[in-house]
């Protein structure tokens, strides 16, 4: 039961940030790419650090299974979400915004949203079986990387042609949907034995994946050497969470 709470109570956290859109309403553009950016270096440093320091340790040690086969569920968890992000890909739409039009991309970013938040659902939930300090560490992993990307997502809808209200109701309620990825994990586990040894490396590679081909790459756009050295900073500090929280297990 406490797996439960702990893991609704998690999702329902990682949910309220889906609201964090509504605070950019009153920053300036350019401030708020300064700041996002240096939340983006540190979100990539905590989703891999929740990877190399939480999951697959933990994994490994908890069940005598053959490294190499765990490796090949990561491996599908990044050819996973590399297929997830092809198919949901919006960039090429070409209809004009109007005011009474929604565009098609913004239909389409809301999709990819509820997709994503699901495999965030299935992650925390999978984490918390294994146990609970490697459920925290992954939920702030989680915390980390959605609020640019919720920022960004708020910025697609408008964009897009959603009222701020519809698009801030919108991206709540797409964030409903790891509320799915809970039930999933914690009803199956109960008839499928040993179910955290495959969704824990496949919720690994979904982070890799994260970091290294959206993350990062924004990271490479800033040439200037001060904020690339913050960047790095930021990196690096985000590890060091996730490390940090090897001290309360």
């Amino acid at each position: 039961m406490n797996i439960w709470l702990y893991s609704i109570f998690s999702v329902f956290l990682v949910s309220l940030i889906s609201f964090s859109g509504a605070l950019t309403l009153s920053i300036k553009k350019e401030k708020l790419k300064d700041f996002l950016i240096y939340f983006v270096s540190f979100s990539a440093g905590a989703l891999l650090g929740d990877v190399f320091i939480h999951l697959l340790p933990e994994v490994i040690d908890e069940y005598n299974h053959p490294i190499s086969l765990i490796f090949i569920y990561v491996l599908f968890g990044i050819l996973s979400s590399f297929i997830l992000e092809k198919i949901i890909c919006w960039r090429h739409c070409h209809l004009p915004i109007t005011k009474n039009h929604v565009h098609n991309f913004a239909w389409m970013n809301l999709w990819g949203d509820f997709f994503h938040n699901f495999i965030d659902g299935l992650t925390i939930a999978a984490s918390f079986l294994l146990n609970i300090p490697a459920g925290i560490a992954t939920t702030l992993a989680v915390v980390f990387h959605e609020i640019p990307q919720e920022i960004g997502d708020f910025g697609v809808l408008l964009h897009g042609g959603f009222k701020v209200k519809k698009a801030l109701f919108l991206n709540f309620l797409t964030a409903l949907s790891a509320f799915f990825g809970i039930i999933v994990v914690l009803l199956l586990n109960n008839k499928i034995e040993h179910l955290t040894l495959f969704l824990v490396p496949f919720a690994a590679g979904n982070f890799i994946y994260i970091a290294s081909s959206d993350l990062i790459p924004e990271l490479h756009k800033e040439t200037k050497m001060k904020k690339g050295l913050i960047q790095i900073m930021t990196f690096i500090l985000g590890v060091g969470v996730m490390y940090g929280l090897l001290f309360f297990e």
